[in-house]
């Protein structure tokens, strides 16, 4: 495990921007910042900045290089499952991929009744609501629960800014977002790309509780897995020795994962109306260290903080020159 100074001392070194003005097409997202090449390739940097709630609160140390190298690792572990957009890593918080025609649905895979966020099932089942995404749910679930069966929860892909919205199977064929086939071939492909990372998660005493998946099409129609896989910002994950106890108390389950952020924001102010209180250094470190956490479990690797004394944005333009035109 790494050690907390380091992390604090990275609080002065973290990446928020990552303008690299030789690389064209520059596009910022939320967390990371595209490049896109004239031969169709892109560029991703994954970035320190911390979003949630669709809104940018901080910069976590050492998060955009977790966020590469965990994607990496289940990339790599998920490749015989379903086709990837990956070329190469030049660097920790780099990768280079082939662009790809996005598909306009995000592919939400959940195993357990949680959340924290407007499109997540437990708010909307505390609220009421027993039909959603075009499932139905039984009376008497409780938080955290273990659902009867794996569901999708798609969602729309929202511009920068706002809100994904809950949508069904059926209304995103009818809406034209996608065919039968296409749909018929996400949720296959969702559902078995969570198959296998909870079986490998399991392994290390994780459990893989809910993830998103973004898919595009290849230039001949593949099918493609894009951005990120099984990160911590992109699903939940829980310590499996303690999930028992701790729901049999009626508490949150030990996490490794962004919802950790997301309660320490729910617990101080409504996110979606108020302002986002500023987060005190030392939950910043400790979130950067569950993350951290979360790599090294998964993977069985320690944590390599690569030139944690060196400003990342340098080594970053150091191994991307021969990108440059």
């Amino acid at each position: 495990m790494i050690d907390p100074d380091l992390i604090r001392a990275q609080l002065a070194n973290v990446l928020t921007d990552a303008t690299i003005p030789e690389l064209p097409n520059h596009y910022r997202g939320k967390v990371r910042d595209n490049y896109d090449l004239p031969d169709g390739r892109r560029i991703i940097i994954a970035t320190d900045r911390q979003s949630a709630f669709d809104r940018e609160m901080a910069a976590v140390p050492f998060k955009g290089q977790v966020l590469t190298q965990t994607a990496r690792y289940w990339f790599e572990a998920t490749a015989d499952v379903c086709a990837n957009h990956v070329i190469e890593y030049p660097d920790p918080n780099v990768l280079v991929c082939r662009n790809l025609d996005m598909l306009p649905v995000e592919m939400v895979v959940r195993d357990y009744m949680t959340g924290s966020t407007n499109t997540s099932i437990w708010p909307m089942y505390e609220r009421g609501e027993r039909v959603m995404y075009g499932v139905t749910f039984p009376d008497g679930l409780v938080k955290n629960q273990k659902l009867p069966e794996t569901i999708l929860t798609p969602t729309t892909k929202a511009v920068q800014g706002e809100h994904d919205a809950p949508i069904t199977p059926a209304d995103i064929v009818a809406q034209g977002l996608l065919t039968q086939a296409l749909w018929d071939e996400l949720a296959e492909k969702s559902l078995a790309v969570f198959a296998r990372g909870r079986e490998l998660a399991a392994r290390q005493g994780l459990i893989l509780v809910d993830t998103k998946f973004e898919f595009g099409l290849a230039p001949d129609g593949t099918v493609t897995l894009a951005d990120e896989i099984l990160t911590p910002d992109s699903s939940r994950y829980w310590l499996a020795d303690s999930y028992g106890e701790r729901l049999a108390a009626g508490e949150n389950p030990d996490g490794l994962d962004k919802e950790f952020l997301r309660l320490w924001v729910n617990a101080r102010c409504d996110p979606y109306k108020d302002p986002i209180p500023a987060i005190p250094e030392d939950t910043l470190v400790e979130f950067s260290g569950r993350y951290i956490r979360l790599f090294e479990t998964v993977t069985g690797r320690p944590f390599d903080a690569e030139g944690a004394g060196q400003p990342v944005i340098e080594r970053i333009r150091a191994n991307l020159a021969p990108y440059f035109a």
